[in-house]
């Protein structure tokens, strides 16, 4: 019994030894990558300097086109992530304050995920590599039900998410093979799909009263003299439960709601999002109404 026992002693402090092993070459690979991804790119940067920072979702990565911006001379940036939501939105903004970025102005995509304060666990997980690295994002996560096995158990965050930043993406990041998530500024315009769902039904949807996120996001704007400019972005005309923007502006009156400025379907690639063409009309209409010169 005590040769078991031991034997089970000895096979247990090896896989502890060997969690810690591969837990921190994996943190040491992803602390050397800034090409494959929109956080790895903050999370390893140096103070920068822009006159516009894009945040949101995908309806804000594939909605703002910032070289419509940049030819106005409005240094530019689209850190929209697709399928985020405002938790990722919040602590990346919050990366950016810690290294020091100089931001005049921060466009936050705000409409359906005011509905919700759930981080968006696909993205989110691309900010586990740095947990033990950044204060900031420790706080960010410590009031979530599993904080403390992503914390404490090494090596636990890379298998729990190892489709995000398992053994493929530390091999990648390690190679530096580079994604197109940060070409054309960060921009992902879209085409449009004769075939696509031209459809969509947000009637169940109900902003928060009080969203953590949202809020954070204005307030870190404020303490840091950034001007702040919420905006709701279009959908599609075949869509039901319309009125949950005007729930959104009722809630949030300094939200900006530009839901019916595109609405044809040939501006669309989806009912969610627009096209390339759409998106440059949009983003024509808020240099219009926010960057006069």
């Amino acid at each position: 019994m005590k040769q078991f026992l031991t034997y089970t002693l000895k096979i247990l402090c090896i896989t502890i030894l060997i969690a810690i092993i591969l837990d921190g070459f994996y943190t040491y690979v992803f602390l050397q990558s800034k090409n494959r991804g929109k956080i790895e790119d903050v999370f390893n940067s140096k103070s920068r300097n822009f006159d516009v920072v894009i945040l949101g979702s995908s309806r804000a990565n594939n909605h703002f086109v910032p070289e419509m911006f940049e030819e106005k001379g409005l240094k530019t940036f689209n850190y929209g992530m697709s399928g985020g939501h405002l938790f990722e939105a919040s602590l990346l903004l919050k990366l950016m304050i810690e290294r020091k970025y100089n931001i005049k102005n921060v466009i936050l995509e705000a409409d359906l995920n005011l509905s919700s304060q759930h981080e968006a666990e696909g993205i989110s997980a691309l900010f586990l590599p740095y947990i033990h690295n950044s204060k900031i994002i420790k706080k960010h996560f410590e009031g979530k039900e599993n904080f403390s096995e992503l914390y404490y158990i090494p090596f636990y965050r890379y298998i729990k998410y190892e489709t995000k930043i398992g053994c493929r993406e530390t091999f990648f990041a390690a190679i530096h093979k580079k994604t197109n998530q940060l070409d054309n500024l960060g921009y992902h315009g879209l085409e449009r799909h004769k075939n696509a769902n031209m459809k969509n039904n947000i009637s169940k949807l109900n902003p928060l009263a009080h969203n953590k996120y949202y809020e954070e996001i204005k307030i870190i704007c404020k303490t840091n003299k950034i001007n702040f400019i919420p905006i709701m972005t279009p959908m599609c005309e075949n869509v039901v439960g319309m009125n949950y923007f005007e729930k959104v502006k009722k809630a949030y009156p300094e939200i900006h709601n530009y839901e019916n400025i595109v609405i044809e379907d040939k501006y669309f690639s989806s009912c969610g999002h627009m096209n390339d063409d759409g998106a440059k009309m949009f983003t024509a209409k808020i240099l219009k109404d926010f960057f006069k010169k």
